[in-house]
């Protein structure tokens, strides 16, 4: 049952990443694609229908941490506490900048926010690219199955003396030009001239900053990690799913390069869920990784709930989880083909 709800956990993860990350990755090049205001109502077009129910995902993932795995939510939240308030204003923050950016119709006031929204939604992929650096690296966990980190060390992920040190940084650089990649491409395929052809330019681009991230990321866990890598090598499922990772970033650029930015974009979300899928199944069972003594590691074992309660939460998500991948499909074919931004003073 622990491996069920680690798989469960590790999916609700990926649909977050490739859902929210595509809004999260058009708002971070909203000011780069969009240079005048009905421009830039059509970047917030394509997006406008989806990003608030695109964060209910990240909800679902919380809520599936807190159900069946309450001791890993407890000591994250804890021990990144500024990094969980600096997320959290910046998702306040990117809610407020769409809401409320058309509510004056002067120029200064819409600026203001789309600075505010392209901000808030570029930091959003760095904070949680470190908050996963964190991750892989590990967290200086006792005995006691707790811990607590700074914003800032000595920069050294060896000492894991802060959230951000060269390695999380690394990895968050990663996590924002892969969002940038996938955001353009979902730009390149739903939103209209000129914002279309940029966003696919700029795909290109974000998409070798991206392989090159990749790589560089890989070495530095190899450095870091030999142990979590090397479980990436020898376990026959997160090796197929790395190559199932390398085929589609391959086919998104192919794809993308031949016009078909709707089906690179589908490319780029294979990329990210296979690549998300790959580190747990390579991780498996560690949750949070301790870098004083493996023994105080929290795994999807020792820090499981009861079984009765995740066999009780199996049943309620078993019925649940459908219902919200209806509601997508639905939300998806209702808002198909390019997205025309609404006349000045209606929508965003």
């Amino acid at each position: 049952m622990e491996m069920i709800w680690f798989g469960i956990v590790s999916v609700m993860a990926a649909l977050w990443v490739v859902l929210d990350g595509f809004d999260m990755g058009a708002g971070a090049l909203h000011l780069v694609v969009a240079r005048e205001e009905r421009e830039r109502r059509s970047v917030l077009a394509a997006i406008g229908p989806f990003w608030d129910g695109n964060e209910v995902w990240l909800l679902a993932l919380g809520g599936a941490l807190f159900l069946a795995f309450p001791a890993v939510l407890a000591t994250s939240f804890a021990g990144l506490y500024m990094a969980v308030f600096l997320i959290t204003w910046c998702l306040v923050l990117r809610g407020i900048s769409l809401e409320v950016r058309s509510h004056v119709a002067g120029r200064e006031w819409r600026a203001f926010f789309d600075v505010l929204f392209s901000l808030s939604s570029a930091l959003l992929p760095i904070l949680f690219g470190a908050a996963l650096g964190n991750v892989l690296r590990g967290f200086p966990i006792d005995s006691s199955g707790q811990f607590s980190l700074g914003l800032f060390g000595d920069f050294d992920p060896r000492s894991a003396s802060g959230v951000l040190d060269w390695y999380t940084v690394l990895v968050a650089a990663m996590a924002l030009v892969a969002l940038a990649h996938h955001g353009a491409l979902w730009l390149a395929h739903k939103a209209a001239e000129p914002v279309r052809s940029r966003a696919a330019r700029l795909a290109g681009r974000a998409w070798i900053g991206t392989a090159s991230l990749w790589f560089a990321c890989g070495f530095a866990t190899q450095h870091l990690r030999p142990d979590l890598m090397s479980a990436a090598w020898s376990r026959p499922l997160p090796l197929a799913l790395g190559i199932v990772a390398m085929a589609s970033f391959g086919a998104s650029f192919a794809l993308a390069r031949r016009g078909r930015a709707g089906l690179a974009f589908l490319a780029s979300a294979g990329f990210l869920v296979a690549l998300l899928a790959a580190t747990a199944a390579a991780a498996w069972p560690t949750m949070l990784h301790s870098t004083l003594s493996t023994r105080w590691s929290l795994t999807a074992l020792n820090s499981a709930t009861p079984a009765e309660g995740l066999a009780t939460g199996l049943v309620w998500w078993s019925l649940a989880f459908p219902i919200a991948l209806t509601w997508l499909f639905l939300l998806l074919r209702l808002h198909r083909g390019t997205i025309q931004p609404a006349a000045d003073g209606e929508g965003y």
